[in-house]
């Protein structure tokens, strides 16, 4: 069998077809192994998440992923991590990241193709991949042209990824020979990215860039491609993070998590207090008060709002409610003016223009559809004998070491398919 794609999805699944009896060459067009696992995490990769479900996931099929979840899960890889005595800790909500470094991960990943026997050949690029019609007594169903020559094999396993930092090589050739075997391509966008907005809109936050805040950002999914109108109505969808203002935007993991669901053109709503009904707490502020409207606004809003982002944002509001000045004796001021100053924040609503593209997401969205591959193995409907795995698939995962989980329990179910019924 033939895996193209060393990173996650295609390292482990190599290894863990080779220890189960199958001659694997594992094909890869990058210079270096597994650059996305190396960079991830801040150095310290987030290999998975404790609370990993189907419902973390996202895709037009969102139920294929659970089979694969099931097969092979988050305390399968935890013990696959402690039995290479790794050392690793739980940061927040579930995610976890070793101790030491990313390598680390790398290194577990190639040691398991070690045990495996796997053939690795890196680097060595795939160009065409061709189905033999009808292959004779002892030929094999796929020719593979590398740059190391031809290769022929029963098994092709696509784990070629998406477009995400493309500086690391991402390339979409994954997505490019599904469409050449007659798969369809759900359409792909940069997931788990920074927002950014029309430079003119944002000019009055840029100056905040580096202040960061606990929020919970609220937007509202497109409809699915053909979903009938009046049925199957879309949720909004919340996330309770960080947010981060950038020169250009706004990032964090409130932002990365929403982005996943944004659509061009939709606002988010974005609470910068949350439990707090600041409407409520500055009427309150009035009974018997002599305090500026400043210092009510400082006292009303949590400690985790930086006094920088608090003053900017009685600013901003001011100029819609001349009212509202700093120096205005809260008591004297309009309950319809406080509750302007209060929603505002509470709801802000803000769109978009774009994000910042492929190069800084984490992951890319769309993918190989899954309607057209077995859940419980990964394999083509359209072509016995090539699977996708991975982040070249329609599935998606939320921040927090959700994909790398994807990566694993894909790979599983792939490389126990193919061991169970070979060629």
């Amino acid at each position: 069998m033939v895996v193209i794609g060393a990173g996650a999805a295609g390292l482990f699944c190599a290894g863990a077809a080779g220890q189960r009896g199958l001659r694997v060459l594992l094909l890869d067009h990058a210079t270096k192994v597994a650059e996305k696992i190396r960079i991830s995490g801040g150095g310290r990769c987030n290999f998975t998440n404790r609370e990993a479900l189907p419902a973390n996931y996202l895709g037009e099929n969102p139920h294929f992923c659970r089979s694969a979840l099931a097969q092979y899960t988050c305390a399968d890889f935890i013990e696959l991590v402690r039995r290479h005595g790794i050392a690793f800790h739980e940061k927040h909500k579930g995610q976890l990241f070793c101790d030491g470094s990313s390598q680390q991960i790398i290194d577990l990943l190639l040691t398991e193709c070690t045990e495996g026997g796997v053939t690795r050949r890196q680097p060595c690029g795939v160009g065409a991949v061709r189905a033999v019609a009808e292959p004779g007594p002892g030929e094999r169903r796929f020719e593979l042209d590398t740059e190391q020559g031809l290769v022929r094999a029963d098994h092709v396993v696509v784990a070629t990824g998406g477009l995400s930092i493309p500086k690391i090589g991402a390339t979409d050739f994954g997505q490019r020979l599904a469409q050449q075997f007659g798969h369809r391509i759900v359409p792909l966008r940069p997931a788990l990215v920074p927002l950014t907005f029309d430079a003119a809109q944002w000019a009055r936050w840029s100056a905040l860039s580096g202040v960061a805040l606990p929020v919970v950002v609220t937007a509202t999914p497109a409809p699915a491609e053909g979903a009938t109108k009046g049925k199957n109505k879309v949720k909004p969808v919340s996330f309770d993070e960080d947010l981060l203002f950038t020169h250009r935007g706004l990032s964090g993991p409130a932002i990365l998590q929403i982005s996943s669901f944004w659509a061009p053109g939709q606002p988010l709503s974005i609470n910068l207090a949350p439990g707090i009904d600041l409407a409520e707490a500055l009427r309150q502020s009035k009974q018997g008060s002599r305090r500026q409207l400043s210092t009510a606004w400082r006292d009303a809003l949590p400690e985790a709002v930086p006094q920088r982002l608090a003053q900017a944002w009685l600013q901003d509001t001011a100029a819609r409610h001349p009212a509202l000045q700093d120096t205005a004796a809260v008591a004297e001021l309009k309950d319809k003016d406080l509750d302007a100053l209060g929603q505002s924040a509470n709801a802000w609503s803000i769109t978009p223009s774009g994000t910042e593209g492929y190069a800084k997401a984490e992951v890319t969205a769309g993918g190989v559809d899954t309607r057209e591959l077995s859940s419980q193995s990964m394999e083509s409907k359209l072509q016995p004998g090539l699977y996708f795995i991975g982040e070249v698939v329609d599935v998606t995962g939320w921040l927090g070491g959700y994909n790398f989980q994807w990566a694993w329990s894909s790979a599983m179910a792939c490389a126990r398919a193919m061991a169970q019924s070979p060629a």
